[in-house]
């Protein structure tokens, strides 16, 4: 049996405004043009999406089951902008179908920098779950499902989290399947789910792609490729597959899609078919009881046997490398992190909190993505979500406002 376990990633950033080094203002971001991007999203994606999810769970008598992480920078500006969206979210929780991970509150970089900061910004997401949406987050993920063995071990001291989301990556699985069940290195207790970055990625990047040799997508050839999961492990069309199975997997086969909620009429729009399918999957996946739709912690608790998944080296869900290079690749990037880390201590000694809720609002990791200087397909998705016209535009303004910020609290470059 395939058990789909869907995550949706929300997230929006307090961007940018055009800031110069003659600007006295101390007022650093666009807030005209960040409810304009939040009304833009909420009406194409958040609302329509959310209510159709909330629809299948009713439809489908509790068995269409999918769970969401939400940055604290999204439900900030939701609650400010958007509150039916809350409200919706709210629902879902209610139906007990749906659950809600833990994550970086302001979706930093802060674990590779400031495990302190970092550990701060955990809690002060879950607490804010716990206040909007009325429970605990229980699994966590990463930005960007950023992860290693550290960052497993970094978590443990919080004592909240059964388990960890991040990427299936095929040099970490080395020919296992990431429809398997894993555990943290040294504690079978933690459980890492993987994610399956082929089908997930047919949905969020390939889907209205007119040269995919697979196009079109419909539901009929989708669910094909997730009841492949049931014959080796593994998903899709046979090229995908590696030529045997590593490890001994129980007949527990996860099929783990994870993707941004944006993926749903912002970046596949409506009139794609991309709604069409998300509410033709339940039915095509539940059809002849070959398969079940399972949260997160479900996808943990099943049991079943599980292998570690060894990852010294730091992964994320990120471009083809699957590494960290998209936020830190370049020296821009490097320098830009080093100067905000650099003055974490001050700010927070300041006892400023409006300074301090600005410097958390830099650390969000969108700024240092949109410095991003890759070519190719890669260089292409940077440059779809940037708002600049060049990633040394992006590098020049972020350094305007961050210096301002040192200047006012009385900071010296270091």
């Amino acid at each position: 049996m395939a058990q789909v376990c869907i995550y949706f990633q929300m997230h929006q950033p307090r961007r940018l405004r055009s800031y110069n080094v003659f600007d006295s203002s101390h007022d650093y971001f666009d807030d005209v043009g960040n409810r304009a991007i939040l009304g833009r999203v909420a009406e194409k994606c958040y609302l329509p999406a959310t209510r159709l999810i909330l629809d299948l769970v009713k439809r489908h008598e509790g068995h269409f089951r999918v769970s969401y992480s939400i940055t604290g920078t999204l439900l900030e500006q939701l609650e400010e902008g958007c509150p039916e969206v809350i409200c919706l979210l709210r629902e879902l929780a209610g139906t007990g179908c749906v659950e809600f991970l833990g994550e970086t509150y302001h979706h930093s970089l802060a674990w590779l920098y400031s495990k302190e900061e970092f550990l701060e910004q955990v809690i002060l997401h879950s607490e804010a779950i716990e206040r909007l949406l009325g429970v605990k987050p229980r699994v966590f993920r990463n930005t960007e499902l950023i992860y290693s063995n550290d960052l497993a071990k970094d978590l443990s001291g919080l004592g909240q989290f059964q388990g960890i989301l991040t990427e299936g990556v095929d040099r970490v699985l080395d020919g296992r399947s990431p429809g398997g069940l894993y555990h943290v290195p040294g504690d079978a207790e933690v459980k890492v789910l993987l994610k399956n970055y082929y089908l997930s990625d047919d949905l969020a990047f390939r889907f209205s792609d007119t040269t995919w040799e697979h196009f079109p997508l419909d539901v009929k050839k989708y669910v094909g490729w997730i009841n492949a999961i049931n014959e080796t492990g593994f998903s899709g069309p046979v090229e995908r597959q590696p030529a045997g199975v590593v490890g001994g997997f129980d007949d527990r086969r996860l099929c783990n899609l994870f993707m941004d909620y944006e993926t749903f009429g912002e970046h596949q729009w409506e009139d794609k078919g991309i709604f069409e399918l998300l509410e033709g999957l339940p039915a095509g996946v539940l059809e002849g009881g070959k398969n079940c739709f399972v949260t997160v912690s479900e996808a943990i608790e099943g049991g079943g046997v599980s292998e570690a998944y060894d990852c010294p080296q730091i992964i994320s869900w990120a471009d083809e490398q699957r590494d960290t290079s998209a936020w830190v690749g370049n020296a821009m990037q490097a320098s830009s992190l080093k100067a905000l880390y650099q003055v974490e201590e001050k700010v927070k000694s300041a006892k400023d909190e409006n300074a301090l809720l600005q410097w958390r609002y830099l650390s969000t990791s969108d700024h240092f993505y949109y410095m991003c200087t890759k070519y190719f397909a890669d260089g292409q998705v940077h440059d779809y979500f940037s708002p600049y016209d060049t990633p040394y535009d992006g590098y020049i303004n972020f350094m305007n406002v961050l210096e301002d910020l040192k200047m006012r609290l009385g900071l010296v470059a270091e």
